[in-house]
């Protein structure tokens, strides 16, 4: 079975909870520097790495081994930062923060015909999840369980009642996201966006229609793909968790968390 290489990481986002001002008196000046800027990638987060740093040695360590970034034009620390790395990088441009099927679509160019990863870059997977997705040699994403989310990971219950919950069928594949449901059952599984798109998605990210909120948001273009394309995901399921690097608050909390991971390690 081949592997997939290619791997998008969206980093476009303007960092609103980032920059939001909380009690900063256990943030050093590096992570208030990048916090300040809304860069949450950037943000220093465990012995002096960023969390670019831990999302780019997971994803190689899945087999990823091909990796776009999605920036804007005010992004330049991101290409300052990845320059000085031993792995494949490219950038795709997204010039105005119109949602993250706009942003999708950005990378179009890097993914061409080939089956490519979509995560966030405000979120670090756990490693096997991702090696997974890269065996998977078809469309699908990571249904992340909320019991494993709340025991497992860095994100509150109230965080989680606001995720898009996932209905699937007997063989797993996706039949409908749920946005924002208000309460998520305790045995409810849902996205934590780590998908594995065909270009059917970018077709998909063309023609759906802006949101109420001013966004293109990918999972209307998940829908899109499902109900007129003919698409089909398959949901491989987790337990485990994912570590959210939202806002300022967090960094504490990821901070601990790798901590624990290097001790088990």
């Amino acid at each position: 079975m081949n592997s997939i290489k290619k791997a998008v990481i969206l980093a476009r986002g303007l960092g609103t909870r980032m920059r939001a001002k909380t009690d900063e008196s256990n943030l050093n000046p590096e992570q208030k520097r990048f916090a300040d800027a809304g860069i949450k990638t950037l943000v220093p987060v465990f012995e002096g790495k960023k969390l670019l740093d831990f999302i780019f040695e997971n994803l190689i360590s899945a087999g990823f081994s091909q990796l776009c970034l999605v920036i804007g034009a005010e992004h330049q620390a991101i290409r300052d930062f990845c320059a000085a790395k031993p792995f494949d990088i490219s950038f795709a441009m997204q010039e105005k923060p119109l949602g993250t099927a706009d942003a999708v679509l950005a990378a179009k160019d890097f993914a061409k015909d080939d089956l490519f990863l979509v995560v966030n870059s405000d979120n670090l997977y756990p490693v096997g999840d991702l090696k997974k997705l890269n065996e998977l040699n078809e469309a699908g994403l990571i249904g992340f369980a909320r019991k494993g989310l709340i025991e497992k990971s860095n994100i509150p219950s109230e965080k989680i009642e606001k995720f898009a919950v996932l209905e699937f069928d007997e063989s797993k594949h996706l039949t409908k996201i749920i946005e924002k449901p208000g309460t998520v059952a305790e045995d409810s599984f849902v996205s934590m966006n780590a998908w594995i798109f065909s270009p059917k998605i970018f077709e998909a990210c063309e023609r759906i229609e802006i949101s109420p909120r001013g966004e293109y948001e990918l999972t209307s273009a998940v829908m899109f793909a499902v109900e007129n394309l003919n698409e089909r995901f398959k949901i491989i399921k987790s337990e485990n968790g994912v570590l959210d690097l939202s806002s300022r608050a967090d960094i504490e909390s990821v901070a601990e968390y790798l901590r624990k991971l290097k001790i088990k390690s």
